[in-house]
């Protein structure tokens, strides 16, 4: 079972979204990294950063950064490797969208690739994201938040 909990440990953190740059064909996900790494607690300070545990190892993140008052953007999902498929994705998205709830976001928006990350483009599907538009294969989804 994973624990979604905010951020107790940006080294970790660190690590899970360089982990996920190196993914092939997530490059273009990637435009600030530099910035992102050097100050992840500044940079996510308008929102958030979870951390998934698998008992006390960090195996998961999602990440919120506000766009404006009412809306945020959902990044870096990422489970570690070894740990995909064993349902850990929802419970992430779940927190995610519980945080910003809790935030008082309207309306969480996220892009994603479905040729390189078709399993979570499947599940945005299945939790009631919708598509807004495509563009060259990124993907711009958004969930209205009641």
């Amino acid at each position: 079972m994973i624990e979604v909990r905010d951020c107790d440990d940006y080294e970790a953190a660190k690590e899970l979204i360089l982990e996920y740059s190196q993914i092939k064909g997530a490059e273009g996900c990637f435009v600030s990294l530099d910035k992102e790494l050097a100050d992840l607690e500044g940079f996510y300070q308008d929102g958030a950063l979870l951390l998934g545990y698998d008992e006390e190892n960090p195996v998961a993140t999602i990440a919120i950064k506000r766009i404006d008052d009412n809306t945020a953007e959902a990044k870096r999902l990422y489970i570690k490797p070894e740990c995909r498929g064993k349902g850990y994705a929802r419970p992430m998205l779940n927190a995610m969208l519980d945080k910003c709830r809790e935030l008082c976001f309207k309306e969480v928006r996220f892009t994603t690739k479905p040729e390189v990350m078709s399993v979570g483009y499947a599940l945005y599907k299945k939790m009631g994201f919708e598509e807004l538009e495509n563009n060259e294969g990124t993907v711009l989804m958004r969930m209205v938040l009641h």
